[in-house]
C-alpha cells in the first residue's frame, strides 16, 4: 500500500486525505493547530480558535462546484452538513421572474450552493477523515523538510519540525496560502519556479448573525446570497447553517476613512445602507454572533510551484490555496480545492507510477483548472481596484474595458431579461464554467448582443459620500 503524507490539515488537507485513501493510499495528516475539541458544529463556530486559519472567521460559501464535488465524492459529509442546518440554495429562485425561457431546465439541478460555515464544514471534513480507514490525522506537527532519493530526486520523506522522519511514497502541500514546498525545495537545493502574482485590493470586514426566527427576512438577490460590489465599496450577505448568516463589507486596503467599519455601529450603519442587507438587521430580526473581523486579502498568486515550469520532482504535489490564491470575494477557494483534491486521487489512481511523467501530468491538471480562474480575478480586481481608487480620490469614473466581446456588465444587464444568459453567467459565478467556456458561446452572445438596456440595477448603492457620512455618525456609539 502506498503512502501519503500531507502537511495542512485544513479543507484541501483533509479533503485529499479522502480522496487519496479512496484509491487505495495509507495517509497521514500533519496539522500545526491543536485537536479540535469534540464540541458540536454550532459550538466550534465560537469557540474553536484557529490563528493558523484567520479565514476560518470571515465570510464562505460553498458554490455548486463544491456542492457537486460533495455530491460526488463525499455524499455524508454533505449529509452531515444539511443535519447541522447547512442549507442546500436553489439558485433558480434568484432568476428574474420576468426573463425569458425562465421555466425549469435540465441543467438547473446543478445550480445549488450550501450555505455553510467554514468552521462546520471543516469540522465535518476532520471527523469524516478521522473516521476513514487508512487515515491518521496528527496535530501539533509541522513539516519542516523534504527528503529526496539522490538518485533520481523523487520524495523519499518528510522531516517534521521536531526532526522525525516520516518516509512517505508522495507528499501534498496542503499549506495553504504559506504553500511552502517553495521553502522545502530550496532547501533541498531545487530550483523553484516564479509566482504569477497580482494584487487582491480588498480588505474584508465580516460580522456573523444569529436570525431569531425560521424563515428568511429578505430574497436571496444572488441565489447563494444578497448583495453586490459596487463602484467604491461591496457588501454580501451569505446565509448560512443553523439559522446564521454573515456580513462582509469589502473597501480598498488602507481607506481610512472606512476604518469605522471595524466598529460594531459603523459596521451596521454601512450594512443596513446596502441594497438588501437592511431587512436582515431590523430590530428582533436577528442578533451578532461576533465582532467585526478584519482581514487584508492576500495577492491573487498562481504558483510557480505547482505548474508546469516547476523543475519536476516526483511525488510532491500542491493543493488548494498551495496551488492557487485568488481573491476570496469570488467565494471559489473552498469549492476549487475540493475539486483539486480528487482530480489529484483520479489522476494518480489513473498514472500510479510516481516519476516524472506523473508529476508533469499533475502540472498541468492543476494549471488548467487554476489558471482561467487567476487570470479572471486579476482582471476583475485591476478594474474594481481602478474604481474604488477613482471614487475615493475623486476622480472620474472607471468604465470597464471595451473589446470585441461583451463584458461581464453585459451579461448581468442581458441577464436580467434573458433566462439563458442569465444561467451562462451564474454558472461561470458557480465555477461550473469558465470565462472562457461563457465567452466562447457565440449563441449565448449574440442574446446579448440583442438584449435591451434594462437601465442601471435597482436600489442603488448609496455614495461613497453618504456612506461615509452614515459611518462616521455611527462611530462611538454602543453596539
Amino acid at each position: 500500500m502506498p503512502t501519503a503524507v500531507i502537511a495542512g490539515g485544513s479543507v484541501a488537507g483533509l479533503a485529499s486525505a479522502l480522496a487519496l485513501a479512496g484509491i487505495g493510499y495509507r495517509v497521514l495528516v500533519l496539522e500545526r493547530a491543536p485537536e479540535p475539541p469534540p464540541w458540536s458544529s454550532a459550538d466550534a463556530a465560537t469557540r474553536w480558535q484557529r490563528p493558523t486559519v484567520p479565514q476560518g472567521l470571515q465570510s464562505h460559501t460553498l458554490t455548486s462546484l463544491g456542492v457537486r464535488v460533495l455530491r460526488e465524492r463525499a455524499p455524508q459529509v454533505l449529509a452531515d452538513a444539511t443535519a447541522a442546518g447547512a442549507l442546500l440554495l436553489d439558485l433558480t429562485r434568484a432568476l428574474p421572474a420576468e426573463a425569458t425561457d425562465s421555466a425549469p431546465e435540465p441543467g438547473d439541478r446543478e445550480l445549488v450552493a450550501l450555505g455553510c460555515r467554514r468552521s462546520t464544514l471543516e469540522l465535518l471534513l476532520h471527523r469524516a477523515a478521522g473516521e476513514r480507514a487508512g487515515v491518521t490525522v496528527r496535530h501539533d506537527t509541522t513539516v519542516a523538510g523534504l527528503e529526496l532519493h539522490p538518485g533520481h530526486g523523487s520524495v523519499r520523506a518528510v522531516v517534521t519540525g521536531a526532526g522525525e522522519r516520516l518516509p512517505a511514497d508522495i507528499v501534498v502541500d496542503a499549506t495553504g496560502r504559506r504553500s511552502l514546498s517553495r521553502r522545502w525545495l530550496h532547501a533541498a537545493g531545487v530550483p523553484v519556479a516564479a509566482d504569477r502574482t497580482s494584487p487582491s485590493g480588498l480588505a474584508s470586514h465580516t460580522r456573523f448573525y444569529r436570525l431569531n426566527g425560521r424563515t428568511l427576512p429578505g430574497p436571496l438577490d444572488r441565489g447563494h446570497g444578497v448583495g453586490a460590489v459596487h463602484g467604491h465599496y461591496s457588501g454580501v450577505l451569505h446565509p448560512g447553517d443553523d439559522g446564521t448568516f454573515a456580513i462582509a463589507l469589502g473597501c480598498l486596503p488602507g481607506d481610512r476613512a472606512l476604518r469605522g467599519l471595524r466598529t460594531g455601529p459603523g459596521f451596521t450603519a454601512a450594512a443596513r445602507a446596502t441594497p438588501g442587507l437592511a431587512p436582515w438587521l431590523e430590530d428582533g430580526v436577528s442578533s451578532p454572533l461576533s465582532a467585526v473581523r478584519v482581514i487584508s486579502s492576500p495577492s491573487n498568486a498562481l504558483r510557480g510551484v505547482a505548474g508546469p515550469r516547476q523543475h519536476p520532482v516526483p511525488g510532491l504535489f500542491q493543493v488548494g490555496d498551495a496551488a492557487c490564491v485568488t481573491n476570496p470575494n469570488f467565494g471559489r477557494g473552498l469549492s476549487l480545492a475540493l475539486d483539486h483534491a480528487f482530480r489529484l486521487a483520479d489522476l494518480l489512481a489513473e498514472r500510479p507510477a510516481i516519476d516524472r511523467a506523473q508529476r508533469r501530468a499533475v502540472a498541468r491538471m492543476t494549471s488548467e483548472l487554476f489558471l482561467p480562474w487567476y487570470e479572471q480575478a486579476v482582471a476583475a480586481d485591476r478594474l474594481r481596484i481602478a474604481r474604488w481608487k477613482a471614487a475615493v480620490d475623486g476622480g472620474p469614473a472607471v468604465p470597464a474595458p471595451r473589446g470585441d466581446l461583451p463584458t461581464t456588465e453585459d451579461l448581468a444587464n442581458a441577464a436580467r431579461s434573458d433566462g439563458t444568459v442569465w444561467r451562462g453567467l451564474m454558472r461561470m459565478y458557480m465555477t461550473l464554467s469558465t470565462p472562457a467556456e461563457l465567452f466562447g458561446d457565440d449563441k449565448l452572445l449574440a442574446r446579448v448582443r440583442q438584449a435591451p438596456d434594462t437601465g442601471p440595477a435597482p436600489c442603488p448603492p448609496p455614495s461613497r459620500e453618504e456612506l461615509l457620512r452614515r459611518v462616521t455618525a455611527a462611530e462611538g456609539t454602543r453596539t
